[in-house]
């Protein structure tokens, strides 16, 4: 059931003095655009008639075809106090891209994983529960007002002030982040300097995706405000950790019910969540290309930082791709470890839920793949491959030829954007191959 209706859209924007409004939509990349209107123009709006010039967009459509519209979710529907306006409030819309003819755009990301949730409803499940855990860097600024890679304390896991120096940045964060209805769990001083991590209340896939844009844009804006630059980047700092975003799913159904547990299955959990498990892990190579979508995505995934290089699953254990959190019950689920903030979360999901969905389909249950207790970075290439345990993708140039070898990546992503995410990420790993760098100067000069 719909939480806003169009007029009480209107009317709380009449009640708390919003002035501009922004309609927020996602490139294929995960940059978050946006076309702001005055609040005159707001019933234009919520009626899907605001136009914009998508061949400038990544991923988007070429100049002939260049008008789309923008169609609001209206449940969406916020307004950002943490934003200062002179004129007044600036509210935000996350909308879906149209064509001129009045069909979903297929390149929209966020389309794309409406088409996996439909899938996944089809099956017979209800709702894909969804909790990020993104961590970030904060670093100072330099005098012409550029990041440096400086970072803002020399604080380390869970450490407090003055140790922690940006406690005061998180918790402005945390606090931004409450007044626009996210619920805050935790917040704390991650393992790298300057590095944190704040997580949030799950919530059903779709909404978790756009909470997550959200939850950048507050991070950057309030750190900018403290006169320092917030980074998502997975590795800024060689020889300390990374930043991840790993990504905790389960399934629920009409009732409300997890139904990835199971009192008497495999550690407690449901066939159907194994499936689940199996079919990620058959695609892991693949998925990488969209859940570690840059090349300093591999800079993160060595061994020696907890960031998982291997592809199996565990109950408990980190060197694992997927950990099984120790609670059950309700609050069973899978935590997806590789995933790094720079991933486009609606790519990302749908790939994910689509393989999670091959494995549910195509999987047979003697074929599931079993738990690993090893610590997998302590194994040998050869004691690896007699367990069947893949690495995941060295580099990017590895993760685009996984993706091209696979059918289920251009099913999920559909011939738009797998042409264009492709031709893109292999335009970035060539720029980057010519590109002569610091090491190989101190190395070899």
């Amino acid at each position: 059931m719909a939480k806003y209706s169009k007029s009480y859209i209107l009317n709380d924007a009449k009640i708390k003095g919003v002035h501009y409004v922004r309609l927020q939509f996602t490139d294929m990349l995960g940059v978050l655009k946006a076309v702001e209107i005055p609040v005159k123009k707001l019933d234009d709006a919520l009626k899907g008639e605001i136009m914009f010039d998508g061949s400038s967009i990544e991923g988007f459509v070429r100049i002939k075809e260049a008008d789309m519209y923008l169609k609001p979710d209206l449940d969406s529907w916020l307004v950002l106090d943490f934003e200062d306006s002179t004129y007044g409030k600036v509210a935000r819309l996350v909308c879906d891209v149209y064509t001129t003819y009045g069909k979903p755009f297929p390149g929209d990301p966020r389309y794309i994983l409406k088409r996996a949730i439909k899938k996944m409803n089809d099956l017979g499940i209800a709702k894909m529960n969804v909790g990020f855990e993104p961590e970030f860097f904060v670093f100072k600024l330099d005098e012409n007002d550029q990041p440096i890679l400086k970072p803002t304390d020399k604080g380390s896991y869970f450490d407090l002030s003055p140790l922690d120096g940006s406690n005061s940045i998180r918790r402005d964060i945390s606090l931004e982040l409450e007044k626009l209805g996210f619920v805050v769990q935790t917040a704390h001083h991650e393992v790298g300097v300057g590095q944190h991590e704040i997580n949030f209340k799950y919530s059903d896939v779709l909404t978790a995706c756009d909470n997550l844009q959200t939850f950048k844009q507050v991070v950057k804006m309030v750190s900018r405000k403290h006169g320092y630059h917030a980074s998502f980047m997975p590795k800024p700092i060689a020889g300390i950790a990374g930043s991840g975003m790993h990504a905790n799913c389960s399934f629920s159904d009409e009732s409300g019910h997890n139904i990835f547990y199971d009192e008497n299955g495999l550690l407690k959990l449901s066939l159907i969540c194994r499936k689940f498990i199996s079919g990620i892990l058959k695609h892991s190579r693949s998925l990488c290309g969209l859940t570690n979508p840059v090349v300093n995505s591999y800079k993160r995934l060595v061994i020696g930082y907890e960031a998982p290089c291997f592809a199996c699953w565990s109950d408990a254990n980190r060197s694992a791709m997927i950990r099984i959190p120790s609670v059950r019950g309700e609050s069973t689920r899978i935590e997806l470890r590789n995933v790094d903030p720079m991933a486009n979360p609606y790519l990302a999901l749908a790939a994910i839920i689509q393989a999670g969905i091959d494995g549910i389909v195509n999987i047979d249950e003697n074929n599931l793949v079993p738990p690993v207790y090893d610590n997998v970075f302590t194994l040998t290439r050869e004691q690896r491959e007699a367990k069947g345990i893949a690495n995941l993708p060295e580099n990017l140039k590895d993760a685009i030829k996984e993706m091209r070898n696979d059918p289920l990546i251009k099913e999920t992503l559909g011939d738009h954007t797998y042409d264009k995410y492709i031709h893109a990420k292999t335009l970035e790993w060539e720029e980057y191959r010519k590109i002569v760098t610091d090491w190989e100067v101190q190395k070899y000069l």
